[in-house]
């Protein structure tokens, strides 16, 4: 195999005859393909070129051709799981098919109008994925909308997307739709698929009232809708980026999500379901690319059983949910795997002595063998494999993972200190790195890509090069592939500042690939730091070794952009409120374990902020002192810092509503720096004008 530089050489060398390559191919496709004439397109009618070429030969298909396929092969097979009355209630493949016939034949029935939206609010469930593949087959655009959306921000998805018809989850996302739409000029209908409207509202359908609107649509009707598709248009809108002005609206087509879901699920080493069943539970938002792809599509393909969490799922019943599934495959965000990890240590912390030291010897143990056996478990000692039969497994059935081969961290960078942790449970979480814009992964850590702290390699089928590559290596990662979107809904501008002339996906990452094809992010392009003094300073790694040095740490937020020294802004971790997500008053169990340890007895950020908690504030002093004897110059130490009242949030404006660590991919990256922006201005102006940075 080539290496990682001679990779590189190889696609600069040959972009510029990737262009004449796609030409080739669309012509060797045939019909199947609507007429284009460019990599991009911003009209949600359009089509494009699809980046063919002879190492990624595959024909491209609809998103009904891919159903098709798998009912044919996985028909009888169960397909979705629903927890009703306290008993799991499933569907299988050829049932799931038909409801989606159903579902589509009643879009067409309340007028969809072809390439319109259809956008769905709520929280995961069958329901969800009928409406989505339901639309796509009668022609419309899908797109989801955050759960958590304000109405103004629902009205923006909505009236961008030109949806006929929003389909809403309860009450509550009724009333959001309700005091908007009478700014929905394109809005033809509403479908509530749970529970009872409070009133009788025109145009609003229940969900079985919806599934039978359309009986009178013949399948010849539906069918030529269906056979009118092509493969390089437009079927999926998913909106991101919200802060730095308006939400873009990714525009993905029936091949981005068809070849997506085929091969970056290999890289991830999915089986299908004709030779081991895949089981996985569907809890992160669905409007997000990563959840979509992990949960809906590729289910489809390879034939995964999907069960669907309670809608508290991030509020405490994850788990329950996933030791009653015990599913083989689960991804999570890099929140969702830090509260198991914070729960864990809490439950270890409250053990007898005995029970506790053989928990924290079992996890040293498989931390210790894991590091030094990356890829294989030939030639690990006898020692591991009794501390994770007689420890380890007992934990990971305590959190659902007693059959779980699969574990897979997406959305946002994940802390190291997160990797080893379940690592030393015998855990390896699968970092998966990509944007909105590359329909999710573009480069994947697996069973044969596994290497600490990188984000794997690139997925079979897609290309990457590293632009602007400094002395060190370091450049800004550039995709290629199948699954590059189709450009953003009606922003041509946006849509040329992320794609370049050659067609190539822009991602304003940093990283860096090594000898072996591994990719490293380093940080972000504009979220470079140059003090008065000309010195460019990464904030990222700074920030990072704050965090890793002082586990109370929830943000560290480094300032310094033209002026004397660097400065640094500082967070505690704290509880959310379950209904809000609002930071509150009351430390994390992490927070207060760590107080304790120092003989403090704070268990709220007033009892620390102001130098109030000497002990801690000493413990922050030491961390940011042995930071700073890492320091590669003078001019990257911390030479001020001080600790806010309240942590970083999307309630508390800091952070976008389209911004949640949670719920975004590395283009969070983007977002981040904004605010970063923000804060570094207004760190400057309260030092310019001997303003208390407490008292805001």
């Amino acid at each position: 195999a080539a290496s990682a530089q001679e990779s590189m050489a190889h696609e600069q060398a040959d972009s510029e005859d990737t262009l004449e390559e796609i030409n080739i191919a669309e012509d060797s496709a045939g019909t199947s393909l609507a007429p284009a004439h460019s990599l991009w397109t911003t009209d949600a009618g359009g089509s494009v070129l699809l980046r063919m070429d002879d190492g990624c030969p595959e024909k491209p298909v609809t998103v009904h051709q891919m159903f098709k396929t798998a009912v044919e092969r996985y028909g009888n097979m169960h397909a979705l799981a629903s927890k009703i009355n306290d008993k799991w209630e499933k569907i299988t493949f050829f049932e799931y098919y038909q409801l989606c016939r159903k579902a589509a034949k009643s879009f067409i029935k309340l007028g969809l109008e072809r390439f319109h939206g259809v956008a769905i609010l709520g929280f995961n469930s069958a329901e969800w994925f009928i409406s989505a593949i339901g639309a796509i087959m009668a022609g419309g655009i899908m797109t989801g909308i955050y759960a958590t959306n304000s109405p103004e921000a629902c009205q923006y998805v909505a009236s961008d997307s030109k949806a006929n018809v929003v389909v809403v989850e309860n009450q509550k996302q009724l009333d959001k739709i309700l005091q908007i739409r009478d700014s929905l000029p394109h809005l033809r209908a509403i479908v509530q698929y749970s529970g009872q409207a409070d009133e009788n509202i025109s145009n609003l359908y229940s969900w079985e009232h919806f599934m039978e609107l359309g009986v009178d649509v013949s399948d010849q009707n539906l069918d030529d809708i269906i056979d009118s598709q092509r493969a390089n248009q437009c079927c999926v809108l998913i909106y991101t980026s919200g802060t730095t002005g308006k939400p873009k609206g990714v525009m993905l087509s029936h091949d981005n999500i068809t070849w997506t879901a085929k091969n970056a699920s290999r890289a991830g080493d999915v089986q299908p379901a004709d030779t081991k069943q895949e089981s996985l539970v569907s809890y992160l938002p669905l409007s997000h690319v990563a959840a979509q792809m992990y949960d809906l599509w590729t289910g489809i393909q390879f034939g995964e059983l999907v069960y669907f969490a309670q809608p508290d799922a991030l509020k405490g019943s994850l788990v329950t949910t996933l030791r009653e599934v015990c599913p083989t495959s689960h991804m999570g965000v890099p929140r969702v795997w830090e509260k198991m990890m914070e729960k864990i240590k809490y439950a270890i912390s409250q053990c007898g002595y005995v029970k506790k030291k053989l928990a924290t010897w079992a996890m040293s143990v498989s931390l210790e063998v894991n590091q030094r056996f990356l890829l294989k478990d030939e030639g690990k000692p006898f020692l591991f494999f009794l501390a994770d039969s007689l420890v380890l497994q007992k934990l990971r059935a305590e959190l659902g993972f007693s059959c779980c081969q699969k574990f897979f961290s997406g959305a946002a960078p994940i802390s190291t200190e997160t990797m080893q942790f379940f690592l030393g449970l015998n855990i390896r979480l699968y970092e998966v790195y990509g944007m909105s814009e590359s329909t999710g992964p573009h480069f994947m850590s697996g069973a044969n890509a596994y290497k600490l702290p990188s984000c794997g390699k690139v997925v079979p089928g897609c290309r990457y090069k590293m632009a602007d590559v400094d002395s060190e290596g370091t450049g800004e990662i550039c995709f290629w592939g199948r699954n590059i979107f189709m450009g953003f809904l009606n922003m041509e501008d946006k849509t040329r500042e992320i794609l370049d002339e050659d067609g190539w996906l822009h991602s304003g990452d940093l990283g860096k690939i090594d000898e072996e094809g591994f990719l490293y992010i380093t940080g972000r392009i504009k979220e470079l730091i140059i003090t008065a003094g000309g010195e460019n300073v990464p904030p990222v790694p700074i920030e990072e070794a704050v965090k890793a040095e002082l586990p109370i740490i929830s943000n560290a937020m480094l300032i310094g952009d033209k002026r004397k020294f660097l400065s640094m802004l500082l967070t505690l971790k704290c509880c959310s409120n379950t209904e809000t997500m609002e930071p509150t008053e009351a430390l994390s169990l992490e927070a207060v374990e760590f107080c304790k340890q120092l003989g403090s007895h704070a268990t709220t950020v007033s009892d620390i902020v102001e130098g109030q908690d000497k002990e801690v504030y000493q413990a922050i002093k030491e961390g940011i002192e042995r930071v700073n004897a890492g320091a590669t110059s003078n001019a990257q130490r911390i030479q001020k810092w001080t600790v806010l009242r309240k942590d970083f949030s999307v309630s508390g404006g800091e952070l976008g509503e389209w911004s949640r660590p949670d719920q975004s991919t590395y283009a969070y990256r983007m977002l981040r720096n904004c605010w970063s922006k923000v804060l570094r201005q207004c760190f400057r102006v309260c030092v310019e004008n001997k303003i208390n940075i407490q008292a805001l």
